[in-house]
């Protein structure tokens, strides 16, 4: 550092509540230049006081940007910070050793090799219009444990107090935004285009994500989890998501304005409980959420965690696949001895849906003596494509139990509307199924399935074909609902109604 920038450096170290501007030490901010240094200097010299890290318009190429408590960065209006790619045996800080178990990957597993990191910090604050653009960060692979590859924009692990506003993020690697143990965290007002995970909260408590945009066309949107990574057992609980939209648009074509994709289905962006799910999820409500182009909504709990005390309002989606998705299962993938989880206590309504894929409608499916539990589903406009036959479906699903979660994972189903298999408790109110074109597979098949109740509902139907098949069903209801107005089915074995 040139002794002018050391004195002024000195100076703003002094004054509480200043701004450091990060080309007072000696950041270029014209794309080219490695600014890394200057910025840890002017994040340092923020530190001693608290302060703000102030990026003017400018190109700020970088690799690891390392975070201190009690500190803020802004990037203005045309500021970017550019994740770097490795060059000249320079690049991002290395994966701290040990910190990876074998239940997880190595993407969840570490967080200092990223753009943007911090460890054990409060009172953090990252903001402004500006943006983040993780060019140079690895989205998967063995690339993403080479030495001097970055994968992660923005990584926390064990902090507090801490928000995120009003950013763009693009490019963000294996994942736009990763924190791990973070509590009382606020995100808001940001946009995500990205070419792999948007944002993933793990393990955290009193989170709040409000008025944000994730596009992530080849993986997931929006996702709760409860992972092994920190060597512990933790819930991720009281969590709020509101005003959202999550979509899987052609990379890059959101922040672009042209909005383009080329498949109508399959695409990933979505809002997802799980796959990683040592710990518990609880206390979560969502609502105001769009989905469009991509999967629907998935609540998976299938490593032992427990799911429970959910409620989920005011969705839309548009050519989704599988519009909700309730998956128990017993994959596992975490120390020996953890039970099997639960699923249970979780309501959903007025959620509208239209054009969905018709080979994948909505399915709640536990595994043989582990339930789904206690589901209300209510004020639903469930439409799928349609145009299927039974010929088309995989009449009896493979259980799968310790398999991946995905709306896929069972095929085609055998039902238009609804396949729920193992599962008590379960209600539908207010809840028409439709088709586009006549599909002749049931709008809802059932099996192992107890205490269902299905009022004022309506289903579309092709002549001869049931609306209701029944397979190992006890206590089942129907009242005030069309094409079937009422029915009472004690217990069937095989029933179709």
């Amino acid at each position: 550092m040139v002794g002018s920038q050391a004195a002024e450096a000195e100076e703003l170290s002094s004054a509480p509540g200043r701004f450091f501007d990060v080309t007072k030490f000696g950041a270029k901010g014209d794309g080219h230049t490695i600014d890394t240094a200057a910025i840890n200097r002017a994040i340092d010299a923020a530190a001693t006081r608290g302060g703000t890290v102030y990026f003017p318009a400018g190109t700020y190429a970088s690799y690891s940007i390392h975070l201190k408590s009690n500190i803020a960065l802004y990037l203005a209006a045309n500021a970017t910070i550019l994740g770097a790619a490795p060059a000249g045996g320079q690049g991002y800080d290395p994966a701290e050793p040990g910190a990876g178990n074998p239940y997880q990957d190595f993407g969840h597993s570490h967080w200092h090799n990223s753009l943007i990191w911090g460890e054990n910090l409060e009172n953090v604050t990252i903001e402004g219009p500006g943006k983040i653009d993780g060019k140079g960060l690895v989205a998967g692979g063995s690339a993403e444990s080479a030495p001097l590859n970055g994968n992660k924009a923005i990584a926390l692990k064990l902090c507090r107090n801490v928000a995120i506003r009003d950013i763009t993020i693009v490019n963000g690697g294996h994942f736009g935004i990763l924190p791990t143990g973070v509590d009382n965290f606020r995100i808001d007002g940001v946009v995500i285009d990205t070419n792999r995970d948007g944002i993933n909260i793990d393990c955290c408590k009193n989170v709040r994500i409000a008025n944000t945009t994730v596009n992530s066309p080849n993986d997931d949107a929006i996702v709760l989890k409860s992972t092994y990574a920190l060597n512990q057992v933790r819930d991720t609980e009281n969590v709020t998501i509101d005003n959202c939209f999550v979509s899987g648009y052609d990379l890059g074509t959101l922040v672009g304005g042209t909005f383009k994709t080329a498949a109508s289905y399959g695409r990933t962006g979505r809002v997802k409980f799980g796959t990683e799910s040592n710990g518990g999820f609880r206390n979560i409500a969502i609502s105001n959420v769009v989905f469009e182009h991509c999967r629907g909504l998935a609540l998976e709990t299938v490593d032992g965690g427990w799911l429970e005390d959910v409620t989920i309002s005011n969705l839309t989606m548009r050519n989704v696949q599988m519009p909700l998705f309730l998956r128990l299962g017993a994959r596992m993938r975490g120390p020996a001895g953890i039970p099997v989880g639960f699923l249970r206590r979780v309501s959903i309504s007025d959620v509208t849906t239209i054009d969905a894929d018709p080979r994948y409608p909505s399915c709640l499916a536990g595994i043989p003596d582990h339930p789904i539990e206690d589901v209300k589903l209510s004020n639903i406009r469930h439409h799928l494509a349609g145009g299927l036959t039974p010929g088309d479906a995989v009449q009896n699903p493979p259980e799968l139990e310790t398999a991946y979660p995905e709306p896929s994972m069972f095929g085609t189903l055998p039902a238009y509307g609804f396949f729920v298999r193992h599962a008590r408790g379960i209600s539908w109110d207010n809840v028409a199924v439709r088709f586009g074109k006549p599909d002749t597979r049931p709008a809802f098949v059932l099996r192992d399935v107890a205490d269902a109740d299905v009022h004022h509902c309506r289903a579309d139907k092709v002549a001869e074909t049931p609306a209701f098949v029944l397979d190992g069903v006890d206590d089942f209801r129907v009242s005030d609902g069309r094409p079937v107005a009422e029915a009472r089915v004690e217990h069937a074995d095989h029933q179709e109604l």
